[in-house]
């Protein structure tokens, strides 16, 4: 359960990182916005493989 409501949690902050960025800076730039929001996602998912996944198993 512990691990489940982290996952939430993680996958909110990163949403929410992603909306604010969209909507403050990169309102105007497609393919910026684009670029950013898949570097966003690959850096969380690079920290949750490497790092996290071990504290929760």
């Amino acid at each position: 359960m512990k691990h489940t409501i982290f996952v939430v949690v993680y996958l909110v902050v990163m949403g929410g990182l992603i909306v604010t960025l969209d909507v403050l800076f990169l309102r105007e730039h497609f393919w910026w916005r684009l670029g950013t929001n898949i570097g966003i996602v690959v850096v969380f998912a690079v920290a949750y493989l490497l790092w996290l996944k071990k504290v929760f198993t």
